[in-house]
């Protein structure tokens, strides 16, 4: 197989009829893109904690976190950085290399972005890669974070433009776009992608990823989630998605963004052994290790290092550069 021209001009159409290909014709063709570009065998791994939890003022459909929903979640203030260094070195021995930090805000005041600064410096001190989630930023946070050193920055576009209105008011889909151009612009690897199953049609999820792919860089990171339902969200109950289209997602971003890692996120509790085996096939080669995605629960570290033995597949080492960190280099 020819090396993909990696584009930024996917048609509607085009994007369709791959998710229209045949099942088994699909994950062929995902799983030749994904060997030209990745170790089929290897996965990278990161870890995902709440340092700042409840209250936010969105109104996010899916979010047990928002301040319109009553889930129960108790507020909590921002962790204090020795909480947060300790869980770094925790998710680092279960054999994690990225570490990400999210925080319940619309957009971080210039203070707040002060203590997740010191999170970042720390956290990179012990050889691990950093990614923070905190909302909308301004061009000007956006390159103190990368001067601070951060790698990535999270912003998923969750659903397709047309869409985005049933799932959330409070910002917009342009909102989202603007986020992400900051971040880009400031030299910061980007994490986005989206989330499955809040009761889009076929066509919104295929509208998803020809956003995410028609962006002027693909992401380096692009997280497919599937839908968690927490009550007292206004999307629980929502019909979920079947999940031989959720691995069909899957195969279509690897495709797409032939060069990005695609993250197997949230959803994994629901998700058989099998599912995931079939979604590591389609083109999936990262996943949050750890027992908690902000909120919600996710499999023990110690599951996934079972499934990873019976698969044949094995953790991505950190980058060079962070292990001579790590090592006192």
């Amino acid at each position: 197989m020819s090396e993909p021209v990696i584009r930024h001009d996917w048609q509607l159409d085009e994007i369709e009829a791959l998710f229209a290909l045949p099942f088994n014709d699909l994950l062929f063709r995902a799983q030749q893109v994904h060997r030209q570009h990745f170790d089929p065998n290897e996965v990278q791994v990161s870890t995902l904690l709440s340092i700042k939890t409840g209250a936010c003022p969105e109104d996010c459909g899916y979010c047990s976190q928002s301040a319109r929903h009553d889930t129960g979640l108790e507020r909590e203030r921002l962790l204090p950085l020795e909480e947060v260094v300790a869980a770094a070195k925790a998710a680092r021995e279960k054999g994690a290399t990225r570490f990400c930090m999210g925080a319940a805000w619309r957009n971080p005041t210039d203070r707040n972005l002060e203590r997740v600064i010191e999170m970042i410096q720390a956290v990179r001190a012990l050889g691990m890669e950093t990614c923070v989630t905190l909302g909308m930023l301004s061009a000007e946070q956006a390159v103190r974070l990368r001067e601070a050193g951060l790698d990535y920055y999270n912003h998923n576009l969750d659903t397709s433009p047309e869409f985005y209105g049933n799932v959330i008011t409070t910002r917009t889909f342009e909102d989202r776009i603007e986020t992400l151009k900051h971040v880009r612009e400031a030299g910061i690897n980007v994490c986005a992608g989206g989330i499955l199953g809040m009761g889009e049609a076929p066509r919104d999820r295929a509208r998803m990823l020809q956003e995410l792919a028609n962006l002027p860089e693909h992401p380096q990171s692009v997280p497919i989630n599937m839908l968690v339902q927490v009550e007292g969200t206004p999307l629980f109950g929502v019909d979920g998605i079947d999940p031989l289209e959720f691995v069909r997602n899957i195969a279509v971003a690897r495709i797409l963004m032939p060069k990005s890692q695609v993250r197997l996120s949230a959803g994994r509790t629901d998700m058989s052994d099998e599912l995931q085996a079939l979604c590591f096939l389609a083109g999936a080669n990262s996943i949050f290790y750890g027992e908690r995605l902000l909120t919600t629960d996710n499999p023990d570290a110690d599951h996934d290092q079972r499934l990873f033995e019976r698969l044949g597949l094995r953790a991505q080492a950190a980058p060079a550069d962070e292990q001579k960190v790590c090592c006192g280099a």
